[in-house]
């Protein structure tokens, strides 16, 4: 859903925009789109994964991000909301102390991981749509080493390792053990994450 301002809003005025409710948006274009309510499982998708990094992969709490923003340079949006980002020493380092943690393209700074758990539709979708095909071209502009798509509806993980300026997709479902080039010490399935660890 698309929110009507009097004007195009800039970064700032997006960063710094509260409505008094819980809904989160994305700013396409300098509009405001509203990303919908995120599902129980796919909350607890997300919660899972950051207790597993910081419990198994030894990552201190704050090299995890959730709700934090990061730029893109699109004609889909100007920042997006990734629902987990695995920070870099130097990303964690460039977002410390903000207000409003947003990491910019200008300090050539990026996450290591970022991923996107999947809300039901099919595929014309925007849900569909957003996290196949836009995000994708977005995060692979700005050099985000790997993208995970997590994908409860379709019962696959798909990890997406950056080459050459693209993300080809390698798909993970069932009992398959998920293969991250990240963190190669990696030890969960594609159905334990998409079972968020129940």
């Amino acid at each position: 859903m698309t929110i009507a301002t009097p004007q195009r809003m800039s970064l700032e005025d997006y960063l710094n925009y509260d409505d008094g409710t819980d809904t989160r948006y994305e700013l396409v274009d300098g509009v405001l789109v509203a990303m919908g309510a995120e599902s129980t499982l796919n909350n607890w998708i997300a919660g899972f994964l950051y207790a597993y990094f910081l419990q198994h992969m030894g990552l201190p709490f704050y090299r995890l991000g959730m709700k934090q923003k990061v730029q893109v340079n699109s004609r889909f949006a100007s920042a997006r909301e990734p629902d987990l980002i695995v920070h870099s020493p130097e990303s964690a380092a460039a977002i410390e102390g903000l207000s409003e943690v947003y990491l910019k393209l200008a300090n050539g700074v990026n996450p290591w991981v970022v991923m996107e758990i999947v809300s039901p539709g099919d595929e014309a979708s925007e849900n569909y749509q957003r996290d196949y095909v836009q995000k994708p071209i977005e995060y692979a502009a700005r050099g985000i080493p790997e993208y995970w798509i997590i994908d409860p509806e379709r019962a696959v993980v798909s990890i997406c390792l950056l080459q050459e300026g693209t993300y080809p997709f390698q798909v993970f479902s069932g009992s398959e053990p998920i293969v991250s080039p990240t963190f190669p010490a990696l030890n969960l399935t594609a159905s334990q994450i998409l079972k968020a660890g129940r």
